[in-house]
């Protein structure tokens, strides 16, 4: 079969362990602003670029034709921007369980691991940061050395579009000259972490079921196995 030479791991949910800190810190900013939504609706769209959800739900609440929408949306999001960013700058931030097993081993085999996300950057750098991710990178969130934790990371502020669109597969597959998507394998925790891989063609896609959704929620989307974790994806690795 074909090598694979890149692993896209999602962020929250996937690789960082997630306490539904997202889901609560955008209903927070959906009240303060006034927006009408639910649980579940907020959840149904995790892995999507923030501003892209609000966009959306204010579309569902106002009429795509309000005049202000656009200025409506930049404000909300302006202030789930502030509480999420409060709220990671303020709390701790943990690997997702068998994160770091998982990486110190695709590094052993020489295989590419890169981060994908709904955050924006400066979301993104504080989590990394704590985690202490982003030693190693250069300004370009790429990897310069081998002993690097991650190889790459890629935000939706970097490039046209956030997910389902494949833009930031595409621009960690550009990174390493790596121009056959059959060599890549995309993980998350979301039907739209699932999408993403879909839409850009990838050898794998694969979800694990500890993280956001459930292996129900995930169950039919599409993905090519559901992991209960990333040990059982570190398992299925190592048989490749």
């Amino acid at each position: 079969m074909t090598k694979i030479k890149m692993v896209a791991f999602d962020m929250a949910g996937t690789t960082i362990r997630d306490e539904r800190e997202v889901e609560t810190c955008f209903a927070m900013a959906c009240v303060k602003v006034g927006l009408k939504t639910t649980v579940d609706r907020i959840l149904s769209l995790q892995g999507y670029a923030k501003r892209e959800v609000f966009h959306l739900l204010w579309s569902e609440q106002l009429g795509a034709q309000e005049s202000r929408l656009n200025e409506i949306v930049d404000e909300s999001y302006a202030v789930f921007c502030e509480i999420l960013e409060d709220h990671y700058l303020n709390s701790e931030i943990v690997p997702a369980e068998f994160a770091l097993e998982t990486f110190a081993y695709l590094k052993s085999i020489d295989v590419k691991i890169a981060l994908t996300t709904g955050f924006y950057r400066k979301v993104t750098n504080i989590i990394l940061g704590k985690l202490g991710w982003l030693q190693g990178l250069d300004e370009t969130y790429k990897s310069i050395t081998h002993q690097s934790i991650i190889d790459i990371s890629v935000t939706p502020d970097e490039v046209i579009a956030g997910r389902p669109n494949p833009a930031m597969l595409l621009r960690a597959m550009n990174a390493f000259g790596i121009e056959n998507p059959d060599e890549i394998i995309n993980i998350g925790d979301t039907p739209v972490d699932i999408q993403f891989g879909k839409n850009a063609g990838v050898g794998f896609t694969f979800a694990v079921t500890n993280g956001t959704h459930s292996k129900e929620q995930l169950a039919g989307l599409g993905a090519d196995a559901l992991f209960d974790n990333l040990g059982e994806f570190k398992s299925f690795i190592e048989k490749l």
